[in-house]
């Protein structure tokens, strides 16, 4: 932050993507509403006002609703007032920009939009108000078409001429992780001098270590169960098939496994996965595991942080994770975690020291770390103790004193008088 540059006293946040009020790990709702919300939350406690514009997905929701002292939420009339599919969401711009500069009553210091989408809705705010946009993508189309599962669909051409309008509309952009940040260099020709790394941040006092034998009993878990957790939304991206591939192999190697292992998956539907959600029980009998299996909805941070604890291990095996806040998550709590050495899954989790990443997807490479580590309390307990460290690098006051540092920057770098245009680099 440049020393005398004043705070921004009123922000605008842009999520179409989904709701603040949105329960994440089912339907569209993940890390991007946990962010959206904690960053709010703690810009109010320090004084600065946030107003967060997002789609009215219900007739009987109000045009204004409060979510925390200091943060307001502001729904948009746009499209169906109902929950959409991802592919009907961009003919629902236009709509949602003009309706949101009709609501808004300006007086903001700079725009904050989550989601290419949301990017879309910041470029003709930024227009319309004159002052600057930051922009986080939180996903991109490009390394998602690069890490397909099978069953998953393309991003469409739309989606990647959106986000290259967008990553050069902003007058900054906000990576996760420096994975993030040289993928918009890279692959979407982002001016390197407004890319800015902040690590998203984890509620440190929610996630927390504690006794995994109260947490297992409130699960209604045996005290001596080996329990492998999946939580997160349920697609093939993210990859549930692996683990529950790789439990099917740790029984065919050790049977004596089977009256102790549980594999919970803690979860809803997402993207293609909405095309059957029955699949995961059902790949689950096929596999012959199903009595082994819990497929449980998705549910409050509380419990989730429960499902944590509880856990012998967390699996993250995604094909691709702009970050990977479910593992930060999990090792927060104390919970070593097995990933998938994919994208920012690479910063979260510390490979040998919070938990184990492996290369590729193979159910068999997984089997192998997992059973190793069933085998090894002595291994699991050090990572146990390496995960509670290395989480704690990633609160989210930190990555808040560094957002601020960020607005304060685009603000300063727009020239008086010239609406939206950035100080050149030679002014």
């Amino acid at each position: 932050m440049r020393p005398g540059s004043p705070l921004p006293r009123r922000i605008a946040t842009i999520s179409v993507l989904t709701s603040p009020f949105a329960q994440p790990g089912g339907g569209d709702a993940g890390g991007l509403n946990v962010y959206v919300v904690e960053v709010a939350r703690r810009l109010a406690r320090r004084g600065v006002e946030v107003e967060i514009f997002t789609r009215a997905t219900s007739r009987d929701a109000p045009a204004r609703a409060e979510l925390a002292p200091g943060v307001l939420v502001r729904h948009v009339v746009a499209g169906a007032a109902a929950e959409l599919d991802k592919s009907e969401l961009p003919a629902t711009v236009g709509r949602f920009a003009g309706e949101m500069l009709r609501a808004g009553p300006g007086g903001y210091d700079l725009i904050h939009a989550h989601h290419w989408l949301s990017g879309q809705v910041g470029i003709a705010a930024r227009r319309r108000w004159g002052v600057p946009l930051v922009q986080s993508m939180h996903s991109l189309g490009r390394t998602k078409n690069a890490s397909l599962a099978d069953g998953d669909e393309r991003e469409p051409a739309s989606r990647l001429a959106g986000e290259r309008a967008v990553v050069h509309a902003a007058d900054r952009l906000v990576a996760n992780t420096v994975q993030e940040a040289g993928h918009l260099v890279s692959l979407y020709g982002a001016d390197p001098a407004r890319v800015r790394t902040i690590n998203p941040g984890v509620d440190l006092t929610l996630f927390s270590p504690g006794p995994a034998g109260g947490a297992r009993r409130r699960l209604g878990l045996p005290a001596d169960a080996v329990v492998l957790l999946f939580a997160g939304r349920v697609q093939p991206l993210k990859g549930p098939d692996v683990l529950l591939r790789a439990a099917a192999r740790m029984l065919g190697d050790d049977p004596r496994l089977r009256g102790r292992l549980v594999v919970a998956i803690v979860g809803g539907p997402s993207g293609s996965g909405r095309a059957n959600p029955a699949h995961l029980a059902e790949l689950s009998a096929a596999l012959g595991i199903a009595g082994q299996v819990r497929l449980e909805p998705p549910c409050p941070q509380a419990v989730l942080a429960d499902w944590y604890r509880a856990a012998t291990a967390v699996v993250v095996p995604s094909h691709a994770e702009t970050f990977g806040l479910v593992a930060v998550e999990a090792q927060a709590c104390g919970t070593p975690v097995v990933a998938s050495a994919a994208g920012g899954l690479r910063t979260a989790v510390r490979n040998g020291v919070s938990g184990v990443l492996v290369d590729g997807h193979d159910p068999a490479r997984y089997a192998r770390v997992l059973s190793g580590l069933v085998a090894t309390p002595r291994l699991l307990r050090a990572l146990a103790q390496g995960a509670v460290a290395h989480a704690s690098r990633f609160g989210w006051e930190d990555a808040v004193d560094r957002l601020l540092g960020v607005y304060t920057e685009a603000m300063a770098d727009v020239r008086p008088g010239v609406p939206g245009v950035p100080v050149s680099a030679g002014s």
